[in-house]
């Protein structure tokens, strides 16, 4: 528009000014009076094809707007020709990134400060009716407020201790807010992140002491189970000793049993006559009972007898 203006002054100028010249009697003024307008017309022509000329930086979508009203469409980045009566308003369409800090409360109603990352682009194609409804400022207006709900309520749903150990559960669900609401307004979550969560140093004592108690208790559980295990295998190593000793035993009786029985089996009535008479001493038994049992004869008695 500031272009146009410029035109339209000079295009005014160097016409009165020329016709002023012409009007006079003399030659050279009326020569110069034509040339003022000539001049006059081309500067107020490029003047008009100057304030024509739109330029969209890379990066940015270009919103046309005639008296205020929004245009239905974009330009992508470069050089654009637009009427002079309209204008070009830039929109940053590149992937911008914030991070804010909130506090917050969990569900055992525990305080934790949440600091939150979030990535986001506006729509190419629908950026007029971001520009339309929200303005340039839709950071302020609508980012910032939704950010600060979601987390909030997300937080509320999980315990403190929960939320140690659940950050990459409590962003997603953010995220998914977040994506569902500003997609309302034509902007894009490209991502969410969770930066930090910062607890009372009451409850980071707690959790510490909790950590050090499950440790010494695990410790424990561990010990005692190795005892256990050692007990089970000392007794299983007595319990195969024993098994070898008792095998050993039974396998000697077993040995001594089948050499009697062989023994036995060699055994016959002259082998046995022969090996008494071999360790017989030569006496006598002194006292001989008869098959009735009432008779005593002496041996020896009768062998004199016998001489």
């Amino acid at each position: 528009m500031f272009w146009l203006v410029i035109a339209v002054l000079i295009l005014i100028v160097g016409l009165t000014l020329g016709l002023q010249l012409r009007a006079s009697e003399k030659a050279g003024s009326k020569r110069a009076g034509v040339l003022i307008m000539v001049a006059a017309l081309l500067l107020a022509a490029a003047a008009g094809v100057v304030s024509c000329v739109r330029t969209v930086p890379t990066g940015y979508t270009g919103l046309v707007t005639v008296f205020g009203r929004v245009e239905d469409y974009t330009l992508d980045s470069g050089i654009h020709y637009v009427a002079p009566w309209k204008q070009v308003v830039t929109m940053d369409n590149r992937i911008q990134k914030r991070t804010v800090s909130l506090p917050c409360f969990s569900s055992d109603i525990q305080e934790v400060s949440v600091s939150y990352t979030i990535n986001y682009q506006i729509s190419k194609s629908d950026a007029m009716i971001l520009y339309r409804t929200v303005g340039r400022d839709y950071y302020e207006t609508v980012i910032s407020p939704n950010i600060a709900e979601a987390v909030k309520v997300v937080t509320a749903r999980y315990t403190a201790e929960d939320l140690v150990g659940m950050r990459d559960e409590l962003a997603k669900d953010i995220e998914e807010i977040l994506a569902e609401r500003l997609l309302k307004h034509s902007i894009e979550v490209v991502g969410t992140s969770i930066e930090n969560m910062d607890f009372t140093d009451a409850f980071t004592n707690a959790v510490e002491e909790k950590q050090v108690a499950q440790q010494n208790k695990l410790r424990a559980q561990t010990e005692a189970e190795r005892k256990v295990i050692e007990a089970r295998a000392e007794a299983e190593i007595r319990k195969v000793e024993a098994d070898a000793e008792a095998y050993e035993v039974l396998a000697k009786a077993d040995a001594e049993a089948e050499a009697n029985r062989k023994i036995g089996e060699s055994l016959t009535q002259q082998l046995i006559d022969y090996y008494y008479a071999q360790n017989w001493d030569g006496q006598l038994p002194k006292i001989v009972s008869g098959e009735s049992g009432s008779t005593i004869v002496n041996a020896s008695d009768l062998l004199r007898t016998g001489e």
